[in-house]
Order: C-alpha cells, then structure tokens, then sequence
C-alpha cells in the first residue's frame, strides 16, 4: 500500500505513466492497476523510475486481460524490452500478488 504523498511525490512518473498508457490505448482499468503497482512498488531512485512504470504498465494491463506486448510498452515508455521482462514478476510479487507461471 501507498501513502496520499507518494502520488504527489512521484506526479512526474504518473504522468509519464499516463502518457504511455494513453499511446497504448489502455483501458481505465490497466491505468488504474498500473498507477497502484508503480506507487506500491516504486523505487527511491529515480533512474529505476522509468523501468518500474514500463513494468507496472505492463503488470497492469495484464491483470485488467487488456494485454500489450512489452515491446509495445518499452517503445512507449523508452526503455528496452529486457527491462520489463527482467522487472514485471518482481514487481507483482513486491506488490503481493502471484505471477502467472505460464
């Protein structure tokens, strides 16, 4: 869970969130799991940053079954594709959900 001031503190990622789910046509549903992900997992380091929206973009459409391809995430939010592979289970297991093991 996350405190009201993370939103605040991190309104340029959420932003930058919105941006790439909006290039993505996402539904309100994957935003709004993708915006809880990112504030529940987010990292104090800003250059990790870009990495966890990419991850909780992706993470969140594909609990909200509003699945887009992690090329097509990486492109919108400017980060390789290996980084949300690497990141998008961590950060379901950090938020305390169970990755799918397909």
């Amino acid at each position: 869970m996350y405190r009201a001031s993370d939103r605040l503190e991190n309104e340029r990622w959420l932003t930058d969130l919105q941006r790439a789910a909006d290039s993505l046509d996402l539904g309100s549903e994957a935003r709004s799991n993708a915006e809880d992900l990112f504030l529940s997992t987010v990292p104090e380091n800003d250059r990790s940053k870009p990495a966890a929206v990419a991850a909780s973009l992706y993470a969140g459409s594909l609990i909200a079954g509003d699945q887009r391809s992690q090329g097509a995430v990486a492109d919108a939010v400017g980060v390789t594709r290996l980084t949300i592979q690497q990141r998008w289970k961590p950060l379901l297991e950090r938020a305390g959900l169970e990755p799918p093991t397909w």
